[in-house]
């Protein structure tokens, strides 16, 4: 099976291109907007960037009718955003979370999640999430779409600094991450947590590349 995205239709009921890049981590991203009102909302297309220094991205599709997306326009106001780890336990609030609110409307409240503060940041970090990222906000590339939705705003920021809770961390200090089930995306409806976890070291692999590997500059 094969087709030519935008020029042939597609000849399954739901798209391939949904379904193929997974599991997707779940950016829950948290800022404020220039009034100081928070917001809170998942984007599934999020990643690691490097790690001397640790940077991240999250890509944001526009609304339907090109508004572009609360998280964005906060991080380029303010110049800071927050990543949340979204878990197993929290898949509810993160799915309220990502309803479409109106500007100005407090996501934390409308999920029964708990504020709390930043060190750097001037948004609230998810109290109940086991790990949070303080980014500070480099910039945005913005790619045009055949459609105002499929447009999309990739936004970069910088890791200032990096907050896990005590009570998730082994004594080898690696996170607890069978404890923490992070949620992921699968496409469609579909998601999933991390229920399984192997090791495999690359054969050979230098000094330097291992440093690499468990993100020590």
């Amino acid at each position: 099976m094969h087709y030519a995205p935008g020029r042939e239709a597609c000849p399954l009921p739901f798209s391939p291109f949904k379904s193929c890049t997974v599991p997707r981590p779940i950016g829950w991203i948290s800022t404020v907007d220039a009034q100081g009102r928070a917001n809170l909302a998942p984007y599934s297309q999020w990643q690691n960037l490097s790690f001397d220094p640790p940077m991240v991205m999250f890509a944001a599709n526009p609304y339907s009718d090109g508004r572009r997306k609360h998280s964005v326009l906060n991080a380029e106001e303010t110049g800071w955003f927050v990543w949340n780890m979204a878990t197993y336990a929290l898949r509810e609030a993160v799915n309220i979370s990502a309803m479409e609110w109106p500007a100005g409307v407090d996501e934390f409240d409308k999920a029964g999640l708990t504020k709390a503060a930043c060190l750097d940041a001037p948004a609230p970090r998810v109290a109940e999430s086991p790990a949070q990222f303080e980014c500070r906000y480099l910039q945005t590339t913005r790619l045009k779409g055949n459609s105002a939705h499929g447009g999309v705003d990739v936004v970069y920021g910088e890791v200032t600094r990096i907050h896990v809770k005590d009570e998730v961390i082994l004594p080898d200090g690696k996170l607890d991450i069978l404890g923490i089930r992070p949620l992921a995306r699968l496409g469609y409806y579909d998601y999933t947590s991390v229920t399984d976890v192997f090791e495999m070291r690359i054969p050979g692999a230098s000094e330097a590349a291992a440093k690499g590997l468990e993100g020590k500059a």
